[in-house]
Formats: structure tokens, sequence, C-alpha cells
């Protein structure tokens, strides 16, 4: 359970590990915050490689609090595959993205943001993790340079 009281439900752990040994060929996976705030739950999972329509996802997600629709926050686990510099093939990183634009809600915000760790513990063998409140923060090229480097 998280500082928040949210509590992670069993098929985004199952989800994750389902898209962390290749079975079935899930690329993403989105979380999201149920609509009581109590629980974090699997919104989408997808085989999809383009990376486009995921972010296209994140981007216009939306939260909804005391009656009052505004942009959303959501967690993501995105299988990033990707070629060496040197030419010695491809690598994978299965990356964590905790999405929170600027101009989202302050209570969607605040809980997504206290709540992170708990998802985060339990996803067991994340190689990077990716904190993103602006559009060009996910752009593909942005969030490749940083995990390859191992920053952010």
């Amino acid at each position: 359970m998280s500082k928040s009281g949210v509590s992670v439900t069993p098929d985004c752990v199952s989800s994750y590990n389902e898209l962390k040994l290749g079975k079935g060929s899930i690329k993403y996976i989105i979380y999201k915050l149920s609509d009581d705030y109590k629980e974090i739950t699997v919104e989408e999972k997808s085989g999809d490689g383009d990376y486009e329509t995921f972010r296209d996802k994140l981007v216009n997600a939306k939260a909804t609090y005391r009656g009052k629709e505004s942009k959303g926050p959501r967690y993501a686990v995105y299988d990033f595959e990707y070629e060496l510099e040197s030419g010695e093939g491809k690598r994978n990183k299965i990356t964590f993205i905790a999405w929170s634009p600027d101009d989202a809600a302050v209570f969607p915000k605040m809980t997504y943001a206290s709540s992170k760790e708990a998802l985060k513990n339990a996803l067991t063998g994340l190689a990077a993790e990716v904190q993103a409140n602006r559009d060009d923060e996910i752009e593909y090229e942005t969030i490749l340079k940083d995990i390859t480097r191992g920053k952010r």
C-alpha cells in the first residue's frame, strides 16, 4: 500500500510479468487510478509497437475529480527496443513512465505522486524510470536518449 493508501491490483503485476517475460507480446501497459482513487488498475495493455499511438494515449488521458474532468496523470511501462550505437545489436529496456502533465488538476497529480512507489515496488525488474510533465518529455527520441545514457 502507498503513502496515499492506494493499493495495487493483482492484474497490474500479472500484466507486467507477462510483458517482462515476453508472453503474449505486450509492448506497453498503461495504469491509472480507479475512479474512487483507492487502487491502481490496468487501463490498457497492447502489443502495438507504434510509440506515437502509446504517447497519444498518455497525452490525451483524462482524470475526473469532484465531477470535473481535466488532463489526467498516468503510469506506464514501455518495452523500449533500440540499436546499440556500436552496432553490436539490439537491446531492450523496460521503462517505467510517470506521466503527470503540468496542467492536470492538483488532487489527481498529488495522489499519483504519492502512489507511484507502491506500483514501482510491485513491478520488479524495471530497467529505467522517466518522470514526464510536458508533452516534449515523452517524445520517443527524448526518452530513448535518456534511458540509453542512464539519465532521468
